[in-house]
């Protein structure tokens, strides 16, 4: 099925970068660009200290608010976390979950990523669950099995008629940051893997429905030709979504293709 069915979706993730008042800068321009566009999902994804002044800058506008990461807890004893219900007070739409860095850096495992899917889409988040291997991996042939295992364990016991506002980002960790890119054809391979999986986790149906985000490099150089790819629906952008003008161009891109 083409991805008619699927609206774009371009999301910036700021990762630790921009204070509250640089992040309000960069969201006014970018809302002074795509505030009437609706076309394209149009998502910020601002480090906690800077979502609740770039809430006030997106209200009433089309561009919508994400937040990093998130605690699968509603509230507690938990110093230092945030909360789902914290972030939908401040009209978060979306929440990355499971990126790479996460994997990484704080040890995530499947089984911690999968408590915060549930409870963000237990509070109406909609989840970017992150998935892809490391360069060791794609060289030992393994990348297909790493993220059949990171899909399963992220999304188990999800039920189907809840799965529809799952976003995956498929991001190839060896090509994040390092200015390598998959080209579009391998990053198609591995989408259209992805879609397989899905449609075996829940069905058909729901797997030509949900989103799957390239996260590999994204940039305005090459998103046309990824965004050509039958099952890339977007980007999960890093170092472009930093700037108002790449990121605006980016969403640009995909509009010329709707």
């Amino acid at each position: 099925m083409s991805n008619a069915i699927r609206k774009y979706l371009i999301a910036g993730n700021w990762k630790m970068n921009k204070t509250a008042s640089e992040g309000v800068d960069l969201a006014n321009e970018i809302v002074l660009s795509l505030a009437h566009q609706t076309d394209v999902s149009a998502v910020i994804c601002p480090p906690f200290t800077a979502l609740e002044s770039c809430a006030k800058v997106l209200e009433g506008s089309n561009v919508q608010l994400g937040a990093q990461n998130m605690y699968p807890k509603a509230e507690g004893a938990f110093t230092g976390e945030v909360s789902p219900v914290m972030l939908r007070s401040l009209f978060c739409n979306f929440v990355i979950l499971g990126h790479s860095e996460r994997r990484e850096y704080f040890k995530e495992s499947d089984a911690f990523i999968n408590e915060k899917v549930k409870a963000a889409l237990e509070s109406s988040l909609k989840p970017i669950l992150c998935v892809g291997e490391t360069l060791e991996e794609r060289e030992a042939d393994k990348t297909l099995e790493v993220i059949k295992t990171q899909l399963s364990g992220g999304l188990a016991g999800i039920d189907v008629e809840n799965a529809e506002p799952i976003v995956i980002a498929y991001e190839p960790v060896w090509a994040i940051g390092t200015g390598k890119t998959a080209t579009p054809e391998m990053a198609q391979e591995v989408h259209a893997a992805i879609r397989k999986e899905l449609a075996s986790i829940f069905n058909e149906s729901v797997a030509d429905h949900i989103r799957i985000l390239y996260g590999g490099s994204m940039k305005p150089e090459n998103a046309s030709e990824l965004l050509d790819q039958p099952d890339i629906d977007g980007g999960l952008i890093g170092g472009a979504a930093l700037k108002a003008k790449s990121f605006i161009e980016l969403v640009e891109i995909a509009r010329q293709k709707v």
